[in-house]
């Protein structure tokens, strides 16, 4: 992600040398961050930002994603969102708690139990212990700017950030080490997106609709998650019963109960499509003409109009999610 940074950088472990581009700037500072937006209405294709930034931006928006992880030097933890507040509901106790915070307490233990000592809670001298060898990046510090947040809140990707060595650029004879306690941990990890349920929605006619809304009750996402050009969608999820509802304009409003199983011992996540129906006069339907309530003006929703406000192609831009798994390796460390 910085070539320019990795260019300068050099075999320390305190120091940062490399964490800039060529421009001076923190990459990780660098990203829309939705707690300033709703300060500054910050939007995700300012083209101030860095190239690199926006390359990352542009290119989650060519795929789909489900889980990811960028890897950092400096500490031994397994860190997960929210990374910034602005002091609303999401502050919990000194923590930023995001909707999803079961899952990412999960996914960061299933790292940090697999590594070879990350799950001590210490290792390095960092002025912090961390129990379980996790902790939540608002807690440890806050961080404005970061690519963690940033791929949950507009790209519908569980992304944590992993410190996996003390020195932030550890020297080539402590390589062979570093991936004997990190291959166990990343392939548990990747084998993590089986977690939840996937599956397809279909309109009135039996086609597969891109941008229907699918929410999981007690799950208030920034930006609610949505299906992808092929009409799937993904939801990362703990073993249980949840309730979902699924919205797309012109259908009636879908609300259906699962029960979903623990998917990765299987290597697959349970499947359920559903299946809309057509909207009648009388009955209760999708609202073409307004944006969700758990939106803010920052999720870059747009809405294409025509005609008396119906709505024939709907375009709720944004970026997607899917099934895959990202290890982003930078120079830039916290």
């Amino acid at each position: 992600m910085n070539p320019d940074g990795f260019d300068e950088a050099g075999t320390h472990c305190q120091y940062s040398q490399g964490r800039f581009n060529h421009n001076g700037v923190d990459l990780n500072r660098n990203f829309p961050d939705v707690f300033a937006g709703l300060r500054r209405q910050q939007q995700p294709d300012d083209e101030t930002r860095e190239a690199e930034v926006r390359a990352v931006i542009g290119w989650l928006k060519t795929e789909t994603f489900v889980l990811s992880a960028n890897l950092h030097g400096g500490a031994l933890v397994a860190s997960y969102p929210y990374d910034n507040s602005n002091g609303g509901s999401e502050q919990v106790g000194g923590a930023s708690i995001a909707p999803d915070d079961d899952v990412f307490v999960k996914l960061a233990k299933v790292y940090s139990y697999n590594h070879g000592s990350m799950h001590r809670g210490g290792g390095c001298d960092v002025g912090a212990s961390f129990v379980d060898g996790i902790t939540n990046g608002y807690l440890w510090y806050p961080l404005e700017g970061g690519m963690q947040d940033y791929n949950y809140v507009w790209a519908q990707c569980l992304e944590l950030t992993l410190e996996v060595s003390c020195c932030k650029f550890p020297p080539v004879n402590e390589l062979p080490a570093l991936w004997a306690d990190n291959r166990k941990s990343l392939l548990a990890f990747i084998q993590q997106v089986h977690l939840g349920v996937k599956g397809r929605v279909f309109d009135g006619s039996g086609v597969p609709v891109q941008n229907a809304l699918v929410e999981v009750k007690g799950r208030k996402n920034t930006c609610p998650f949505r299906t992808d050009r092929h009409g799937e969608y993904f939801r990362l999820l703990l073993p249980g019963t949840y309730s979902f509802t699924v919205m797309y304009p012109g259908h009636k409003v879908l609300t259906e109960t699962l029960t979903v199983p623990y998917g990765p011992d299987l290597y697959s996540a349970m499947t359920h499509d559903f299946l809309l129906q057509r909207s009648d006069a009388n009955s209760t339907q999708a609202n073409p003409t307004r944006v969700p309530p758990t939106a803010t003006p920052t999720c870059n929703y747009t809405l294409n109009l025509e005609g008396g406000g119906a709505i024939t192609t709907p375009t709720w831009t944004g970026l997607s999610a899917g099934l895959v798994f990202v290890a982003a390796l930078r120079s830039v460390t916290d």
